[in-house]
């Protein structure tokens, strides 16, 4: 039988993963995997999840299952936190999956078969699983224009040359806030312009919204998934806990969709319950009933938000003292742009060869495109990093 199978290729985010614990240089430097870092290096359990679990362990009473939906209270509560007010209940619905990973392979399993063979339309660059996972449910993948190298910005009226020529067989896949990899996001009026195309055209928009609160703000953050719910029919939106609740390993992710009226949407719900129970059956709990009790209890919502916001603030210093630092040694602004990212990554836009030297010489670890993460860097980092960019670049 296995025979017939051939090795499959590494993910190149665990392969660099595996290079790194192989280093023995001590001052090494990791800024590929995706997880937010304190200022000592180590990815943190969130005080407010800590004293949520401590809830969990004190008065469960069992551990029998959920149901297909998952934790239906949490669903509820993510729903809240990205749409708020701006669609009518009635057309919305959710189910809990396993990550934000499982959330968007669900709606893309949806998508596959309310229309077998579409196409989604990915940016170019994107989050490296989009396109297989695509693919990987059958249906096909093409990119739009997103970012321009030379100047570190969204190359907006490029993607929009693509995204205006869409029609209703088209599926447009967005990130709802802090572009993976770029880091580079779009402004409330090209969000706007967005939506009216998406509404002028009938494409279809699928929404990434997989870092909520580590942009502009919570509320901010969702501006570009509110403005397309409002203008068009229909949407979908995939969301994670994995940053913003720092629920990394328990895989905590929401299906949410947004259909044309209650009727459709109970459809849409049923065929979102079908599509888990034949792929996982149902959701774990554990880091859902977190985030249920955190959102839905007062006191700790507003510990979970001022813990967030401090990490939002600590990258956004991150950025703007790793452009000064690089701004000081080599009396240039080529990177002045990493200030005004947003989110965990920057794309620097450095050729492969100087990704590889800055590995080989300086033990600095970055994908092969060029991105970082901008949560990996603590004060010794930056400067470590600035430096190593002025003599390789």
């Amino acid at each position: 039988m296995f025979e017939t199978l051939h090795k499959a290729p590494a993910d190149t985010i665990f392969a660099l993963m595996a290079e790194y614990a192989a280093d023995t240089n001590p001052a090494k430097i990791d800024l590929g995997v995706g997880v937010y870092k304190d200022e000592a290096g180590k990815t943190p359990i969130m005080s407010a999840v800590k004293k949520a679990e401590q809830r969990i362990a004190e008065s469960a009473t069992t551990k029998t299952y959920v149901g297909v939906a998952g934790n239906k209270a949490f669903s509820a509560a993510m729903i809240g936190l990205a749409l708020g007010d701006a669609v009518d209940a009635s057309r919305v619905r959710g189910i809990q999956a396993p990550g934000g990973t499982g959330a968007l392979w669900v709606l893309l399993k949806l998508l596959q078969r309310a229309k077998p063979g579409g196409t989604v339309w990915i940016s170019d660059p994107s989050w490296p699983n989009h396109k297989p996972m695509v693919e990987g449910v059958g249906l096909n993948a093409k990119f739009y224009p997103y970012f321009d190298a030379s100047t570190g910005a969204v190359d907006f009226d490029a993607m929009m040359s693509v995204i205006d020529g869409l029609g209703a067989n088209d599926i447009v896949l967005l990130h709802g806030c802090c572009h993976n990899p770029t880091g580079a996001n779009l402004s409330p009026d090209q969000w706007d312009q967005v939506a009216a195309s998406l509404s002028a055209s009938g494409a279809f928009p699928l929404i990434d919204l997989a870092y909520q609160g580590f942009g502009d703000g919570l509320e901010e953050d969702t501006y570009g998934a509110r403005a397309i719910v409002k203008a068009v029919p229909e949407a979908l939106i995939a969301t994670s806990c994995s940053k913003n609740f720092g629920l990394y390993r328990e895989r905590v992710g929401c299906s949410i969709a947004v259909a044309r009226d209650a009727a459709q949407a109970d459809i849409v719900m049923s065929q979102m319950m079908n599509i888990a129970r034949a792929a996982y059956s149902q959701p774990p709990d554990h880091g859902a009933e977190i985030v249920r009790i955190v959102l839905e209890d007062a006191e700790l919502r507003a510990e979970w938000q001022a813990e967030l916001e401090h990490m939002r603030t600590r990258m956004i210093a991150n950025r703007e003292a790793l452009a000064e630092a690089i701004r000081q040694r080599s009396n240039r602004h080529d990177f002045d742009f990493v200030a005004e990212h947003r989110g965990m990554f920057s794309l620097l836009g450095l050729d492969k060869k100087d990704v590889d030297a800055l590995k080989g010489s300086h033990s600095i670890y970055m994908l092969d495109d060029s991105r970082i993460n901008i949560a990996g860097l603590g004060p010794r980092e930056i400067e470590t990093l600035a430096e190593a960019l002025t003599q390789t670049v």
